[in-house]
């Protein structure tokens, strides 16, 4: 199967902390993704975008904390992470990007 635009609209960009690259260690991919796609959505659109074979999917909502912007009380949005498990033998290099 090849990947379909809608696939690039959930998964919008790999995050790189250190928190994710110990997870990549344990062959665990972290994504930043709509906050509306679901756990069967986020595989499909990994496996297709990337081709590679998913294990399993856990997802976090990192709620928006009140900063102050300026002085001024500003909130950041919600955020949806999917912490993305791969098959063995299967891996994506997320610092060459796509």
């Amino acid at each position: 199967m090849s990947a379909k635009p809608e696939h690039y609209d959930l998964i919008k960009k790999p995050i790189i902390t250190e928190k994710a690259t110990m997870a990549s260690e344990a062959g665990a991919v972290v994504f930043e993704v709509a906050m509306d796609a679901t756990k069967p959505q986020i595989k499909e659109a990994v496996e297709n975008v990337f081709g590679v074979k998913v294990k399993a999917v856990n997802t976090v909502v990192t709620k928006g904390k009140v900063k102050r912007f300026r002085g001024r009380p500003g909130e950041r949005s919600d955020k949806k992470k999917a912490y993305v498990t791969l098959e063995e033998g299967n891996t994506i290099d997320v610092a060459t990007g796509l």
